[in-house]
């Protein structure tokens, strides 16, 4: 582990960071060896000097008692862990002007360090990582704690043999890497696709975690990649993770492993296995026949780290179902095979008799495509009533999804990385505004191609049908020109670039518009019936009306030639 520079030296400090002497307690504060949101990691000396790792929370932290009842329950847990591949929480002050909690110093480099210079782990190396996270986990899972926050960073290396380290009290540097544009490197990669969607964190969030970990140590980069935030999350919650670099013996071992639905995961037993067969030269799959179906994990705190239910509760629980007959071994399934709900329990959405609700992908939650093309309907009649104002709803509509989108990830990552809290609906409300300014500048952006498109479809559509009525109808401001340029300029801004980011936001408006099958099933009659109702203005008066000009742009029946 490497340490940036003494504490008690020249080290630049932000607003936040906790203000220490030299001393912290009965510990005496040598290097400062990472920060990040939540605190600061010290190397520090016991009254013995045996040196130990040293985590001061930050003010925000420290001012927040609910976050001090959780510290306090998390370190009386964590203080029951006893395993050589866990750097155990030793002593902890949550009571103190700066509370504080004391590790085991493990000194050796982090995960990505080591492969970041060595390059992959060979097949024995990679095996001995496995084998010592799954032991590690096994520890946790079994005092009843949730790790949270399995990735590289927090994987240590010490003559070969893995140490688990930070528990989700306080991050380090590596933590949230975001550079100057805001890309995001590090943890997102790392999200479990449950963690992602807001459900429970559950034992099988650690063990995701612990997949991603190795497939990163068996290829040298990140299984999901990097780039935008937005990519990332999509890419782990749809299951798409790059694995080229991975040895072909072992990919769809992980590629199994990495699935976004828990029941189609091997069991860590079963990958270990298959990877010590891998590291003895023989066939990794051979050692695993199925896809093992284990009961479904009671849902637990999803603030911090977070405890499991009792020993007793769950012997009292209800025996799991038998397991389905299994599918062939480790078949990756086809992208456009139909899905259940990622969210176990999820009901099934009956609304649209003619579109069969797709499950999206990032959410897990149904995508509301018969709403939408509802609401698309409307926009049409609109368009063909008005132009111009149809090009202000649909400039409108990319603007507030765009804001739905950016505050709901927005809160997925502050809650991955602080907990929940109450002040989150309050910050949420607080940063709108901003969401809104950067919302608005994309969809500016990003619809000058589909405006493009939408014109060229008007002009086209216009000599299509003067073409089929012999020239007595080549206006460009006919009913199906318009019509025409709806249609394709909000396809190319829902499929064009920048187009993730739309798709998220309006599904997850049209969710929050029709939540019961009853109020959705009014919501698509009525823009049908508006949308109806406005082409038959249109079509009476004869002509659509500019507002808010006086009177049709000389440009739009101009550019089209006179058939």
């Amino acid at each position: 582990m490497t340490a940036d520079a003494p504490v008690d030296g020249d080290v630049p400090r932000d607003h936040d960071e906790p203000v220490s002497p030299a001393r912290l307690g009965p510990y005496r504060l040598v290097q400062r060896l990472g920060q990040g949101g939540m605190g600061v990691v010290h190397l520090a000396l016991d009254r013995h000097g045996r040196a130990v790792a040293v985590k001061a929370l930050r003010g925000h932290v420290a001012q927040d008692a609910d976050a001090r009842v959780r510290l306090a329950r998390e370190v009386d847990t964590l203080s029951r862990i006893r395993s050589p591949r866990v750097a155990p929480v030793i002593d902890a002050d949550v009571d103190g002007e700066t509370p504080y909690v004391v590790t085991r110093f493990v000194d050796g480099p982090s995960l990505d360090e080591h492969v970041e210079e060595c390059g992959p782990l060979p097949p024995q190396e990679l095996h001995r990582l496995a084998a010592g996270l799954a032991e590690a986990l096994d520890a946790i899972h079994s005092a009843g704690v949730v790790h949270r926050d399995v990735k590289p960073g927090n994987v240590l290396l010490v003559d070969g043999d893995p140490v688990l380290i930070d528990f989700g009290i306080a991050h380090a540097v590596d933590d949230v890497r975001l550079t100057s544009t805001g890309l995001v490197m590090g943890t997102p990669g790392y999200l479990a696709p449950e963690v992602v969607q807001g459900d429970d964190v559950t034992p099988a969030t650690d063990w995701w975690g612990w997949a991603a970990t190795t497939a990163f140590a068996a290829s040298g980069t990140p299984p999901f990649g990097g780039g935008g935030m937005n990519a990332v999350l999509a890419r782990v919650a749809s299951g798409e993770p790059d694995l080229v670099a991975v040895d072909p013996r072992i990919e769809p071992l992980l590629y199994a492993a990495l699935s976004p639905y828990p029941d189609e995961r091997p069991h860590q037993d079963e990958v270990v296995a298959a990877l010590e067969r891998y590291a003895h030269g023989e066939l990794a799959t051979s050692a695993i026949d199925v896809r093992r179906a284990r009961p479904e994990t009671r849902a637990i705190d999803t603030s911090g780290t977070a405890l499991l239910p009792s020993p007793a509760a769950a012997a009292s629980a209800p025996p799991a179902p038998a397991p389905p007959a299994p599918p062939p071994p480790w078949t990756p399934p086809p992208a456009t095979q139909p899905r259940g709900p990622l969210v176990p329990g999820l009901e099934e959405d009956d609304e649209d008799d003619v579109l069969r609700v797709q499950v999206d992908p990032r959410i897990g939650r149904p995508n509301r495509s018969g709403t939408l093309l509802a609401l698309l309907a409307l926009l049409v009649g609109v368009t063909v009533a008005a132009p111009l104002a149809g090009l202000l709803v649909l400039g409108l509509w990319m603007v507030l999804a765009r804001t739905a989108d950016r505050s709901v990830t927005s809160l997925v990552m502050r809650r991955h990385e602080r907990g929940a809290r109450g002040s989150d609906v309050a910050v949420a409300v607080a940063s709108g505004p901003w969401h809104a300014v950067v919302g608005a500048l994309g969809a500016l952006v990003t619809l000058a191609l589909p405006l493009l498109v939408g014109v060229s479809a008007m002009f086209a559509g216009a000599l299509v049908v003067g073409g089929l009525t012999g020239g007595a109808d080549s206006s460009a401001d006919g009913p199906l020109p318009l019509a025409g340029a709806a249609v394709f300029t909000a396809l190319t801004a829902w499929w064009g670039p920048g187009g993730a980011s739309l798709r998220r936001g309006s599904r997850s408006i049209a969710r929050g518009l029709g939540g019961h099958p009853s109020v959705r099933l009014v919501l698509v009659v009525a823009a049908l019936l508006a949308g109806a109702g406005l082409v038959a203005v249109a079509l009476r008066r004869g002509e659509p009306s500019w507002w808010p000009l006086h009177g049709s742009p000389g440009w739009v029946d101009q550019v089209v030639p006179p058939l």
